[in-house]
């Protein structure tokens, strides 16, 4: 049931988690240091779980085999995909995100020239790669192909369908490294079952930046916007500011893939363990 360095444990006898250590400060985080936590040697015969495991290539299959032990993870192999991959949640929010199309073989230059023009943003239907600016901000044909040829043999990105994107102006909080994708004005959120459950900066490295009470109220509120329209339980919503002042969607991801980025982990989990014995009250 449980692969290699797996644990299943209940906290506050709230939330069932399936958590294991990924070696990542911003993605793992240890349960049992600041809640009360059990792992009880009968367990129920049917509990929803979420699972802090990283990242599952094999999300469905794994979705049966813990099903088949009464192991219900919170996210559906469908809701898994609208949260995760753009290609699911794009046409749900054309008018809130920079036009994109993508493509089930990686494209040539000439083909993205005709549907967007120069420069364009290309990324995994799922991610970047480290965030790696050449190749991800694409100015021309010649710096796409040699992209796409890195792409080919990229170990995070080899296995995703390619996606490009309008790259719109956004405002800038720092430059960063040379080969970086500049820091922008932006934000990371994560939503529990509709409700806002945490926030802060998606870049946490670096300067600090924050939001005004104005600029929370319209980035949160895209946010919010965001989880109502695709209504999966577990949502994680980049947002960031363009130059124009507009607020954008830039991304969105299944919560149980999603590192922290600036978010307390604990006031995190906190805020979703009390939205869970708010649900349990009624």
């Amino acid at each position: 049931m449980l692969r290699p360095g797996e644990d299943l444990l209940q906290v506050e006898e709230r939330l069932w988690l399936l958590s294991a250590p990924t070696g990542q400060g911003i993605y793992d985080f240890a349960f049992d240091r600041f809640f009360a936590c059990r792992r009880p040697y009968v367990l129920p015969e049917s509990m929803e779980v979420v699972a802090r495991v990283g990242v599952w290539n094999d999300y469905a299959e794994r979705y049966r085999e813990l099903a088949a032990a009464g192991i219900r993870l919170v996210h559906t192999p469908e809701q898994h995909l609208l949260a995760t991959e753009l290609p699911h949640w794009y046409p749900k929010l054309t008018d809130l995100t920079p036009r994109s199309v993508w493509f089930d073989e990686r494209p040539d230059a000439e083909t993205v020239e005709r549907l967007l023009g120069w420069p364009v943003f290309v990324k995994g239907e799922r991610q970047t790669s480290r965030h790696r600016k050449s190749l991800s901000i694409i100015e021309g044909p010649e710096q796409f192909r040699q992209a796409m040829a890195a792409y080919a043999k990229d170990p995070i990105l080899h296995w995703q369908r390619v996606v490009c994107r309008e790259l719109r102006p956004l405002r800038r909080v720092e430059e960063g490294a040379p080969d970086r994708i500049p820091s922008s004005f932006e934000f990371r959120t994560f939503w529990w079952k509709g409700e806002l459950v945490g926030w802060g900066p998606y870049w946490w490295q670096g300067t600090p930046y924050t939001l005004t009470p104005e600029a929370r109220h319209e980035a949160l509120g895209l946010g919010r916007e965001v989880a109502r329209r695709l209504d999966v339980p577990f949502l994680v919503v980049d947002v960031a500011q363009e130059v124009s002042g507009r607020w954008i969607v830039i991304e969105c991801n299944d919560g149980q893939e999603s590192g922290y980025a600036g978010i307390s982990p604990f006031a995190l989990w906190r805020a979703i363990l009390d939205a869970e014995r708010e649900t349990g009250a009624a």
